[in-house]
């Protein structure tokens, strides 16, 4: 019996150092894909299937045949022909597009924040009559979709262009007052809930130090905001961006000169039928503010300014 129980340890150790068999493997391997493996596949599905749109537009960019049909995933050939003759305006104004996108959309991002963080800091901070019920006001009226505004606001820009001409159809400036209402009550409430989260400590601070509210407001609250600014004003300028609907009712009586990126190249490749390879251009040239604005809100989006803020 002694024997047995010296020897036991000396083949378990043997049994131990030998290789792992294929089987062994194939087992380690099912396990691993059961428990990590698969999600790492649907994660490259779903890249895969995020990524294909877009590397098929560059590269219908960089195709100098300029239709879809003929358009390979990998062009045989790269040209910016369809950036050059884009650019130069032969065939449509796209500088005159994207300048009137920016101003509509940037204007519309910086004011409906700004209007956004005024109403929100009033719904948080302040308590007077009728607090509870604008609030619930605000968002009752966002249920309704946009596409019951449209004969309104049809009926309503022809009447203030006529009394009015530079805000009637065709306006830049009368679509951006527009979009200034769409998402302000999104954004106030968006706005206010950070608001709540700013301790009231640094109120009471600022007010026992002779601090006035506009002081508080602009020189504590802002920039302690600034993350939840930063990302209302994202989302306000690419929604602003890609809108189409109430910009072609707004600006589709208009002159081509005044038309957004939105409307300007729904009615370029409506009206020359054919030309997908300066579309596909355009396409990818309108993504480049929402870039740059991105990357330099980026540090703000990402810090969050608040935490320390107060002691204890």
């Amino acid at each position: 019996m002694t024997d047995i129980d010296l020897e036991a340890p000396a083949a378990v150790a043997i049994e131990r150092s030998r290789p792992a068999t294929a089987t062994t493997g194939r087992n380690s391997f099912g396990r691993w894909f059961r428990r990590v493996g698969w999600r790492h596949l649907v994660g490259l599905v779903a890249l895969a299937f995020a990524l294909f749109p877009v590397v098929f537009i560059v590269s219908s960019s960089l195709n100098a045949v300029g239709t879809l049909s003929s358009s390979s995933l990998i062009p045989s050939e790269f040209s910016l022909i369809n950036y050059r003759d884009l650019l130069n305006g032969t065939d449509a104004p796209f500088i005159d597009w994207m300048i009137n996108t920016v101003y509509v959309a940037g204007g519309a991002a910086v004011l409906n924040t700004g209007l956004a963080a005024f109403a929100s800091y009033a719904f948080s901070r302040m308590r007077f009559t009728g607090r509870r019920t604008g609030l619930l006001g605000i968002l009752l009226i966002q249920m309704f979709p946009t596409t019951l505004l449209f004969v309104a606001l049809f009926v309503l820009v022809t009447d203030i262009g006529g009394v009015f001409p530079a805000l009637g159809l065709g306006s830049r400036t009368m679509l951006l007052i527009i979009y200034l209402g769409g998402a302000l009550g999104v954004n106030t409430w968006l706005i206010k809930g950070y608001f709540d989260t700013i301790p009231r400590d640094l109120d009471e601070s600022a007010l026992i130090d002779g601090a006035t509210h506009n002081q508080i407001y602009f020189r504590i609250i802002l920039p302690l905001a600034a993350p939840i600014l930063a990302v209302v004003a994202l989302i306000t300028f690419v929604f602003t961006l890609n809108e189409f609907l109430v910009a072609l009712v707004v600006l589709g009586q208009g002159d081509d000169e005044n038309f957004t990126l939105a409307v300007g190249m729904f009615r370029f490749i409506d009206g020359q039928g054919g030309e997908w390879g300066q579309f596909s251009a355009g396409s990818v040239m309108a993504g480049v503010p929402v870039v740059l604005l991105f990357l330099f809100l980026q540090k703000y989006i990402v810090s969050g300014l608040t935490a320390g803020a107060v002691k204890g």
